[in-house]
């Protein structure tokens, strides 16, 4: 009798295990999935049998390489409307910032998500994460925070929930209340926090909506000591925290980060280097955005020299959102941070799978190609991994396998 339900063969693999070859590269590889995590890895020649008696079925790659699945672990994919609007006026001179003060930015979404109807904010969504999925995405990260309030805060949150039944994709449900100011509460941020701390988390936890805290500390949204309140209060939930952290100035945000040993600190270009240091201790992850660097036009690069020096892990995402962020594509982020931030290939397909898991918490159950590791996988039509890397606005996606199913072919 076969002892595995799949059998991947006739390729290579790139297992993106560290300490071993560039990669984790076995080529003339085979790969076994049995009850949707991996069985067995390692060279085709040494397979305990002929193929077609090891496992139900058999893919033969033909020459294509697999990959881990990849990991988008930073979006805002839920929403209602867009953003072109802005889009057209950044084109012609305004900033993200002057956007935002003037009543665009983040609040035009959270009207725009507010008046849609769930049906609207479910078909919109799904037609985003389709986009991912087809470009090798295998789990995401999707966060509130165009709600601002208990009621659509909670609608986004079950919207995201349901992708991962609905597609078999690894779905990680971030609540990012204090995203803005809501209009009602207007000047008036630390009630806000007090709502956000006393009502809207706690009941939205209880709900079992919530997988980690996240929160917008800068200049334009929300200072560190409220950050702080929101963290704490996290804490007490027993809920793990992320940040976007100095995106737009240095307010401290990754070494408070770091302080709360926070599973991420996102953006970073305005991290000084006490923060790199705080980072570095805590074993946060680097999340760089190299999407809303390139759409915002920033001229402030990431620190990842540092970072690297002080071994942080830097992990990518999309980032993918109606204004700062219109990316959908995991395989262009990883184009531009080779392009504008100067990594690698392979520190750019790490950045996507093995350090992406631990950003979410998930390093022991996905993000590599090991034995025991959920079987998300991606077979790709290249000569070599550094090609994911290369092209621009090309798919070279083959099949893509999440829990070890197929659900998606090109």
């Amino acid at each position: 009798m076969p002892q595995w339900d799949s059998l991947w063969i006739d390729g290579h693999v790139a297992t993106m295990a560290r300490g071993v070859a560039p990669y984790g590269a076995i080529r003339d590889g085979a790969v076994a999935v049995h009850d949707g995590r991996i069985a067995w890895v390692g060279a085709q020649a040494d397979l305990p049998d002929a193929p077609e008696r090891c496992a139900r079925r058999v893919h033969a790659l033909a020459g294509a390489w697999l990959t881990p699945g990849l990991i988008d672990c930073h979006t805002h994919v839920v929403f209602g409307g867009n953003r072109i609007g802005e889009f057209e006026a950044r084109c012609n001179g305004a900033s993200y910032a002057e956007i935002a003060r003037q009543g665009g930015g983040i609040l035009a979404t959270v009207a725009a998500t507010r008046a849609a109807s769930p049906e609207a904010l479910l078909a919109g969504a799904r037609s985003r994460i389709m986009s991912l999925v087809t470009g090798g995405v295998t789990t995401l990260e999707i966060k509130s925070g165009y709600g601002l309030d208990l009621d659509i805060e909670r609608r986004m949150l079950v919207t995201a929930r349901q992708f991962g039944s609905e597609l078999g994709i690894g779905v990680s449900t971030t609540y990012l209340g204090a995203h803005a100011l809501p209009p009602e509460f207007a000047g008036r941020a630390d009630d806000y926090i007090t709502f956000i701390c006393d009502e809207a988390l706690p009941k939205l936890a209880a709900e079992g909506l919530i997988d980690a805290v996240d929160a917008f500390c800068e200049t334009i949204a929300f200072t560190a000591a409220q950050v702080e309140r929101l963290f704490r209060r996290a804490r007490e939930l027993r809920l793990p925290v992320k940040l976007h952290a100095d995106q737009l100035s240095d307010v401290g945000g990754a070494a408070l980060a770091a302080g709360y040993a926070a599973l991420s600190a996102d953006h970073l270009e305005y991290t000084s280097p006490a923060g790199i240091e705080a980072l570095a201790r805590s074993g946060t992850v680097a999340v760089l955005l190299p999407g809303a660097f390139f759409t915002l036009r920033e001229t402030r690069l990431p620190p990842v020299a540092e970072l690297r020096q002080h071994g942080v892990p830097i992990a990518l995402a999309t980032d993918c959102n109606p204004g700062s962020s219109p990316v959908l594509s995991l395989l262009a982020v990883m184009n531009l941070a080779c392009h504008l931030f100067r990594m690698t290939p392979e520190e750019c397909l790490a950045g996507v799978t093995r350090c992406a898991a631990r950003a979410l918490g998930l390093e022991g159950d996905r993000g590599t190609i090991a034995i025991g590791q959920r079987a998300d996988l991606v077979a790709w039509n290249i000569s070599a991994p550094a090609e994911l890397s290369y092209w621009i606005g090309h798919n070279p996606m083959l099949a893509v396998v999440a829990g070890g199913e197929v659900i998606a072919t090109n």
